[in-house]
């Protein structure tokens, strides 16, 4: 398992401050998101959590998940949730060319109706980046990254840890990432409740990023 950050550090925000990292703090409100589905049960089991704390999310959509599953596609919208580009097959940006990962980012942009885009792995080269919002004019595409992410995809920490990934270090207008996939859902499955009653107990609203 590579390395990551918990925690993004000031520095590495300051290196690409055309992508989002973090939402306005006006607001005790914080931005969950869920990357790589949809997935046939894992979604929608999501999805009835959120309900529960009237929370909304951002789910950041691979392309040919979207294809194999629109109906969870549609539940995930018709319950007022937003959808962003997560890619069509999801590839690692630092081992692409441009030209093919372009490619794969537009062929996700014909089921996946955002300007918002994440890169798989949260990797993209700025040159990429650069040539997607200009390949995709008049969208304007934003590459959205995260404040915190839980680490629920590493299968090296328990469901414990990925609890306290978030619950320390989130703050008004933290971006929260987690992933509605199996190899998340053990952490995901215990995690994800007790953030949205923990983070409702302590005064904070879930939204999606507009």
């Amino acid at each position: 398992m590579y390395r990551y950050f918990i925690k993004i550090p000031w520095w590495l925000r300051k290196l690409y401050p055309a992508y989002v990292w973090k939402m306005p703090a006006t607001e005790k409100t914080v931005y969950l998101t869920f990357d790589d589905g949809p997935h046939p049960t894992i979604t929608p089991w999501v999805l009835q959590e959120l309900k529960k704390y009237d929370a909304k999310a951002t789910f950041f959509c691979i392309g040919k998940n979207v294809v194999s599953h629109p109906e969870v596609y549609q539940q995930i919208l018709s319950e007022g949730h937003a959808t962003a580009n997560h890619s069509f097959n999801h590839l690692n940006g630092w081992k692409t060319r441009n030209d093919a990962y372009v490619k794969d980012v537009e062929a996700a942009s014909d089921v996946i109706k955002s300007k918002l885009f994440r890169p798989p792995y949260g990797r993209v080269r700025k040159a990429q980046a650069r040539e997607l919002t200009n390949a995709m004019k008049p969208s304007k595409l934003k590459v959205v990254m995260w404040d915190v992410l839980s680490g629920d995809f590493d299968r090296a920490i328990k469901p414990e840890k990925c609890l306290k990934n978030v619950l320390s270090n989130t703050e008004p207008g933290s971006i929260i990432v987690f992933h509605d996939s199996d190899k998340a859902y053990e952490n995901l499955l215990f995690s994800l409740p007790d953030v949205l009653k923990q983070l409702s107990a302590k005064g904070f609203s879930f939204r999606k990023i507009e």
